[in-house]
């Protein structure tokens, strides 16, 4: 495809997009106004197409000097009321952690999404880590898809999320999500013109030591807040669209949770061996969906989790069977 059609296409066309590209598809169609990244694969070409497609997009695009600089560009313009997006690969959070913590205290204005790629198998990477760890440490949500139309939509819901409950959000995706190709179709596009007053190209930093400076005399209050909007955001979990369960059988026996690439995994050992196991899919999966997780779970005898790479799903379903019990 011409990869102008990513800023032009109009909405219902259809193509079939690399899950990077339908990303740059995604944050043209939520209107952001910022994009910073230090390239690292898989993410690498997100930055790629945004570098070439940036002024046709009116958008702002840098190669910072590394993820920290590239995330705090971000949040920067997040504070100011405008929708930045930022993306690097797993371990390029290291990098940035420092400054992705105190942005979880401080919230956001303008809707900002952190798109954090994550390597299972180590096809290009040094380790294996995965990216839900740091919502959890964070308290930042994470959208997880597992193909490229989910890329797409995902990381256009996340900058309503974010705006929302003025908190960045994390979309993970992983190598086999980020480079894989399929159909996408495209939505609408939202002007993040100068005339759009919630996506303004020029914006406004108002001075609030008191949200913004975290020092013990405010980061206290500032992770009472930060609760606050996970308590509120778990009622959206647990009602989701990206949160479902396939069903391949009406006996309520055996049941498997998974997300993202692994749930596609699941999915395939299931339907091609003809198996009697339903299937409850994540792909909102922080704040944990106790409620949702926990129907699911009711009169099954057995439930697996299936799950790159570390038992995230896992010590959140235990803990849900704990707690309803």
């Amino acid at each position: 495809m011409n990869l102008k059609e990513l800023v032009t296409g109009k909405s219902g066309d259809k193509q079939f997009l690399l899950g990077n590209k339908a990303a740059v598809r995604g944050v043209i169609e939520a209107g952001i106004s910022i994009a910073a990244t230090y390239p690292g694969t898989p993410s690498s070409e997100i930055g790629n197409v945004l570098s070439v497609l940036a002024k046709d997009a009116n958008i702002y695009f840098e190669f910072s000097t590394n993820e920290k600089v590239a995330m705090e560009v971000a949040a920067t313009a997040a504070a100011s009321g405008l929708r930045s997006f930022t993306f690097m690969k797993h371990v390029g959070m290291n990098v940035a952690a420092d400054s992705f913590m105190t942005t979880a205290y401080s919230g956001v204005n303008g809707g900002m999404v952190i798109l954090s790629a994550d390597d299972p198998s180590l096809f290009s990477s040094q380790n294996e880590q995965d990216t839900r760890n740091y919502a959890r440490i964070s308290n930042v949500p994470v959208l997880e898809p597992s193909n490229c139309q989910e890329v797409k939509d995902m990381v256009k819901y996340a900058f309503d999320l974010s705006e929302q409950f003025n908190l960045p959000v994390i979309v993970r995706t992983t190598t086999r999500v980020s480079h894989m190709r399929g159909v996408v179709e495209f939505g609408d596009v939202n002007d993040n013109s100068s005339n759009n007053e919630n996506h303004w190209k020029r914006g406004h930093f108002k001075k609030d030591p008191s949200k913004y400076v975290p020092v013990p005399a405010f980061a206290g209050e500032m992770h009472v807040r930060l609760w606050d909007k996970i308590h509120k955001m778990e009622e959206l979990t647990n009602k989701s669209e990206y949160n479902a369960e396939i069903d391949f059988t009406d006996e309520k026996k055996y049941g498997l949770i998974a997300s993202s690439s692994a749930y596609n995994y699941a999915h395939d050992v299931v339907k091609f061996n003809d198996l009697d196991i339903n299937i409850l899919k994540l792909g909102f999966s922080y704040p944990f969906p106790q409620d949702k997780v926990a129907e699911f779970l009711k009169d099954l005898d057995e439930v697996i989790s299936v799950e790159e790479v570390d038992p995230i799903i896992e010590r959140d379903t235990l803990a849900t069977i704990g707690a309803k019990n």
